[in-house]
């Protein structure tokens, strides 16, 4: 059966496939705990949040599913660049975008200095509410970390988008790997070497990470449908994690602009930025990421950068704003969604996999 996989084993789920974890605000609980009772691994990205949120957030979601859920954290959440990015680069990064916010008639901010929560205060809230899968992406947590959470029972995933990376999470210990291809919507997560060295192809990277691993293997990048799944498990994968799928759904905390612009033939266009985060990631081109494709050295880095675009309500991406300066996360099989609905989206896809 194409659903009895080593990752369905290790959680004891239904389905090999994970609801990709959004950051930005962009997770919801509804939807984590709607793929989860559709016995998938639902999943919430608690990058924005303090740890007394991520608590809270566990203690709902466990209101409405009593099965496994996955809380995803980024171990690297401060560019090294933030130490020599000086009050000249912030002037010459506002002058650059000067001409958006007078447009939008919107004053330019002072250099924002609340840049969020920080990993190493976040993880305390995973030992806390114990979630049955902690993900991380941008690097690997320390062994201490790694071995508190196998003590707590909390399965261990990390995030490569290349083989090498995925070779060195399996000798960190963890339990799982997602292997997550250029095709991706969102944040390129690398941590080896930079993003832009490590565009591999999902269906280049998984049968390597397969030959390479002996963990259970989750593929990521550009799977939309049932044809995905086949081609990911055939390659070696032991699960598949779906990202802009879901985040399409109604489920989602997504803006309903967001939502809707994933049905439109903009989806097809997709393009690697680093205009509204300062960290490589993919989203629907707009005027904002092609105006601004000669001018990345002159952006802020990781969250600085996030923190200002925020100002033009260009991100987060939560509410509708202008669709000129805002950041539509997409991955390159955008234009083959078809579901609305969480639910059906996971029956149809569970449907057509038994019939294949």
């Amino acid at each position: 059966m194409w659903n009895k996989t080593k990752f369905t084993k290790l959680l004891s789920i239904e389905y090999p496939i994970v609801q990709g974890p959004f950051g930005g605000g962009l997770s919801s609980v509804e939807l984590t705990t709607t793929v989860a009772n559709a016995g998938c691994l639902g999943s919430f990205g608690g990058q924005p949040f303090s740890t007394n949120e991520i608590i809270q957030t566990c203690k709902e979601i466990r209101k409405h599913t009593n099965k496994p859920f996955n809380i995803n954290l980024w171990v690297n959440d401060r560019d090294s660049r933030l130490a020599t990015f000086g009050d000249e680069d912030y002037k010459k990064l506002t002058e650059l975008f000067k001409p958006y916010f007078n447009e939008l008639g919107v004053s330019i901010p002072e250099r924002p200095t609340n840049l969020g929560a920080k990993f190493e205060e976040q993880i305390e809230a995973i030992f806390e509410a114990k979630p049955a899968v902690f993900s991380f992406v941008y690097g690997i947590p320390n062994t201490s970390i790694l071995e508190n959470c196998k003590s707590l029972g909390i399965k261990t995933v990390g995030t490569a988008t290349t083989v090498d990376e995925a070779i060195a999470l399996q000798h960190a210990g963890v339990d799982a790997i997602v292997a997550t291809g250029m095709e991706a919507g969102g944040h390129r997560v690398s941590f080896l070497r930079t993003a832009e060295e490590s565009l591999t192809g999902t269906f280049a990277l998984i049968p390597q990470v397969a030959d390479s691993v002996k963990i259970p293997i989750i593929a990521a990048g550009g799977i939309a449908d049932a044809r995905g799944i086949k081609a990911a498990l055939a390659l070696g994968a032991d699960a598949v994690q779906m990202g802009t799928a879901f985040l399409a759904t109604n489920q989602s905390n997504a803006s309903q602009d967001h939502k809707d612009k994933l049905f439109t033939p903009d989806a097809k266009y997709t393009t690697l930025t680093k205009v509204f985060t300062g960290r490589l990631s993919r989203g629907i081109k707009n005027r904002l990421t092609e105006d601004l494709k000669a001018y990345e050295k002159l952006l802020a880095p990781y969250p600085l950068q996030s923190k200002f675009m925020g100002f033009l309500k260009a991100y987060p991406a939560t509410t509708n704003s202008n669709p000129d300066f805002k950041s539509y996360w997409a991955g390159q099989s955008a234009s083959l969604l078809k579901h609305r609905d969480a639910k059906i989206l996971i029956e149809t896809l569970v449907n057509e996999m038994n019939e294949i």
